[in-house]
């Protein structure tokens, strides 16, 4: 009985797929090849550890100063009619060249993956549209450009639905993790509640002049889905530290220790929205809230996002003005975190406010140096985009300043001066601090209200072909972290030794990036 409950869904979505007319299929290939190198400094701000030691090379994840990458994509489209087709996007790379994980080294190979893999057809005497299977799903950001919320590839369904000439209806559930977990000392466990879906609902309402998308999503969260054996991070560290979904990174659980729910909960809400009926003038605005509840105070978060930006276009480019604020830890950890909790952000680098220290590059370029979103953040920028003096050239110049939102009190529990029973920190070995003070978060630094950080960026589009572009991107970060005893300076050795403080440097990186369209 239960097998046939399972293929019930099965016979009806191939009776339903029998019922659209099908016609030859027709195969089309389309995609880009990309060949980049680039040239940097001080890619995690540490000059001298807290051990004295010389910090060398980009210093991020090991990488040297200068590097050679190049990167492929080929989407394969089949089209049987306009109610029914098939997308199969490959990806070759990001591959390092020399390096031999993902065939980068002499003699090597590998590197090929699946970006997506989806299927679209339309429900046969309606007007609903289907796809199914890895895609991109995102919440809209009128501002950024890219949701801070969730943006990703991710194997899922979403439907869509329009309601009106001015307005439509999107759904979808996604399943970003599941089967990815083993219990090492229950074999029997494994797998056991390690899922995390998704349940999304957007809503576009688009006039002439005018939009506004209010969206919602609701999320539930296996309590082993983020979990790699007996470590509470690991496997997907970067959604419980760097990105912030839950626990917080300060507050990993040592085992047994906390009792969270089977299942966390989480709900996002937004609206974003843009105004450009006194064209060229355009306004657009964006706020967001999320919260996640596992259970356990100390690892549930809940906060606010909000960003506001104003443009005006001329015929030599489009000035712009721009900020954004959004909540801050409180300085009490056991009670969570008040950063809004993330899933994925910023998909393929698209935010277009801060390509250098946010996850800004589409290319394969180095970003994300002050993190993947805003959160922990507020900041006020300025552009002059698309300009445009040259034929066949475009130039975007940006300056953007930050501060941090969180309490100045929480650098204490990040680098381990001041704990809580019960919870290990970032690190499992009790008494042994982080090596530096900005790999607390992988994916980005954690600002507190003390710190300050200033962007300057400049991208170039060069048009050498119909086809062929060559972009240069040259971005510049200076950092001024507080390096008082209270705050980031004054640790404690694993020996017993006194550090009184770091040694850092600004970052800065320039890369030339080779494009062939087609």
């Amino acid at each position: 009985m239960a097998a046939r409950m399972l293929l019930l869904p099965l016979f009806v979505v191939a009776a339903l797929l029998a019922a659209v007319e099908v016609r030859a299929v027709e195969f089309s290939i389309r995609g880009f090849w990309m060949i980049m190198l680039e040239q940097g400094e001080g890619g995690n701000f540490v000059k001298r550890g807290r051990d004295g030691r010389q910090v060398g090379g980009w210093g991020r994840w090991g990488e040297d100063r200068f590097r050679g990458k190049s990167c492929a994509r080929l989407q394969l489209d089949a089209v049987a009619s306009e109610a029914l087709s098939g997308v199969v996007y490959f990806e070759i790379g990001s591959t390092t060249w020399g390096e031999a994980r993902k065939g980068g080294a002499m003699g090597s190979g590998g590197g090929l993956e699946i970006k997506h893999s989806y299927l679209n057809w339309n429900i046969p005497s309606t007007r609903i549209k289907c796809r199914m299977g890895i895609q991109r799903i995102a919440l809209p950001d009128f501002v950024t450009n890219a949701s801070q919320v969730f943006d990703a590839d991710v194997a899922g369904v979403a439907f869509s639905l329009p309601l009106s000439e001015w307005a439509s209806m999107t759904a979808f559930w996604a399943r970003p993790f599941n089967d990815n977990w083993t219990d090492e000392e229950i074999p029997r466990r494994r797998n056991f509640q390690d899922n995390a879906d998704v349940w999304g609902l957007t809503l576009p309402l688009d006039s002439d002049g005018f939009r506004v998308t209010p969206w919602g999503m609701m999320g539930a969260f296996g309590a082993n889905a983020f979990r790699a054996g007996d470590e509470y991070y690991g496997r997907n560290a970067y959604l419980t530290g760097g990105l912030g979904l839950s626990p917080a990174f300060y507050m990993l659980p040592q085992r047994g220790v906390a009792h969270a729910r089977a299942y966390a909960t989480a709900f996002w809400l937004g609206v974003t929205g843009e105004i450009a009926v006194a064209d060229p003038f355009r306004f657009s605005w964006s706020a967001d809230y999320g919260s996640v509840d596992s259970g356990v105070s100390a690892l549930n978060r809940h906060g606010w996002y909000a960003a506001v930006l104003a443009e005006y276009k001329l015929d030599w480019g489009t000035p712009g003005i721009y900020a954004w604020y959004s909540s801050g830890d409180d300085g009490n950890p056991r009670n969570g975190s008040e950063r809004m909790p993330s899933m994925e952000a910023n998909n393929e680098g698209s935010n277009k406010l801060s390509p250098f220290g946010m996850l800004g590059t589409w290319t394969v370029g180095r970003d994300a140096l002050l993190g993947f979103t805003f959160m922990g953040t507020r900041g006020l920028g300025v552009r002059l985009a698309d300009i445009g003096v040259f034929d066949r050239q475009t130039h975007t110049f940006r300056v953007n300043f930050y501060q941090g939102t969180n309490a100045a009190g929480m650098a204490g529990y990040i680098t381990g001066r001041k704990t809580i029973d019960g919870y290990q920190g970032h690190v499992p070995a009790a008494g042994r601090q982080i090596a530096d003070f900005n790999s607390v978060n992988g994916y980005g630094l954690y600002l507190t209200e003390d710190d300050y950080a200033a962007e300057i960026g400049l991208r170039s589009d060069f048009q050498l072909s119909d086809k062929v572009h060559l972009l240069m991107e040259a971005n510049y970060i200076a950092l001024w972290l507080d390096q008082s005893s209270s705050v980031w300076g004054g640790y404690d050795r694993a020996d017993g030794s006194r550090v009184h403080a770091n040694s850092t440097r600004d970052a800065w990186n320039v890369n030339l990036s080779f494009i062939y369209l087609f």
